[in-house]
């Protein structure tokens, strides 16, 4: 199903929790609603289930308009964060809920209760309890609950948060696989960005109840639109300086005695003051063509396996700490010893100081 929100206000007494967001979600589409506590993304959710009525503004599922459309009406399926299963109901009870409620004839609640718990994968839990379940399995009986009604929207509201780290990444592969075959439109509410690069195919990110930006992952996490969605979006080295001249695309920005080259889209104007910026990952110890280049003394070095992070102290910027994140690494780097570091200057991010 296709949503549209056009312009969506939301007040509780003086405090505007949604403010004139408009936004689209396509049909069989997993969207992410992304941002930090207080940013009106639940809000937004209980929007779209008829919890709660826009003040101003429209929603829409497909060309229908559901502003004052009650919750029970509206054919939506919610996981919350806390599960709200029914502690003395067995799983199979709790995933039949929701069908005795629309009175689907008995045989038919069977075959649905059997199917969901199939596409979720607990078909051998269906006489268990909740409390003799674990975190993990009580969220797919959330999730089965939700499905079993073949809801035109499934909303999810945190769903992940109370599961421990190495659950969240199987249950993430779950929620993945589960989307695939159902194909249910899915909004899907969270403040925690590796959860929305993997899953998403768009992510809106909002802040103080804005739309601050919507995109792919990638166009996200590569292009953001502002200093805020770079900060929320993962982590990032941050300086501040002016704009010396602009000449073919070659951005020259001046930081106390250093000239850094960035390569960016857009219009910059000499004298500007800025925000420049780069992602760990990006910088490099290899020697790179057309890269800023750093003397830096090793600070402190965590392995990880998989990866390494790096704290620098650049010689020419010795109040500041960059951090760098090398995959795969094969050699030690020694604490104290000096290296060069490579910053490409096509992954650098430029902002006005004010955006």
């Amino acid at each position: 199903m296709f949503v549209r929100l056009d312009e969506v206000t939301k007040k509780f007494n003086d405090t505007t929790a949604v403010n004139r967001v408009s936004l689209t979600v396509e049909d069989g589409e997993l969207f992410f609603l992304l941002g930090p506590s207080g940013c009106g993304k639940t809000t937004l959710l209980r929007l779209l289930a008829g919890f709660y009525q826009p003040d101003s503004g429209h929603i829409y599922f497909g060309d229908k308009l559901m502003d004052t459309v009650p919750a029970e009406r509206r054919n939506t399926g919610m996981v919350f964060q806390n599960y709200a299963l029914w502690p003395h109901l067995t799983v199979e009870q709790n995933v039949v809920y929701g069908l005795d409620v629309r009175k689907v004839p008995a045989a038919e609640k069977k075959a649905r209760v059997r199917e969901a718990l199939e596409i979720v994968r607990m078909s051998d839990y269906a006489q268990r309890r909740p409390n003799q379940l674990s975190g993990g399995q009580q969220q797919r009986v959330a999730l089965a609950r939700a499905i079993v009604i073949r809801p035109d929207l499934l909303l999810l509201d945190e769903p992940l948060s109370n599961l421990d780290a190495r659950l969240r990444m199987t249950m993430r592969d779950e929620i993945r696989r589960i989307h695939a075959e159902t194909r249910i439109t899915t909004i899907y509410v969270t403040h925690d960005q590796s959860e929305a690069l993997s899953l998403a195919r768009h992510i809106a990110v909002l802040r103080d109840g804005h739309l601050e930006q919507k995109g792919t992952p990638l166009e996200l996490y590569r292009q953001p639109n502002s200093v805020f969605s770079a900060n929320f979006m993962g982590e990032i080295n941050w300086f501040e300086g002016n704009v010396e001249s602009v000449n073919d695309g070659l951005i020259r920005v001046r930081v106390d005695d250093f000239l850094w080259k960035v390569r960016a889209a857009g219009s910059c104007t000499p004298g500007t003051a800025v925000k420049i910026g780069f992602r760990p990952e990006t910088v490099s110890l290899t020697p790179l063509e057309d890269a800023n280049q750093l003397e830096a003394s090793v600070i402190d070095t965590l392995y990880l396996g998989a990866m390494r992070e790096t704290l620098f102290r650049p010689k020419i910027f010795p109040d500041k700490i960059l951090k760098s994140l090398d995959l795969n690494p094969n050699s030690s780097l020694s604490l104290q010893n000096t290296y060069t570091l490579y910053i490409p200057s096509r992954d650098i991010l430029i902002f006005p100081t004010d955006k």
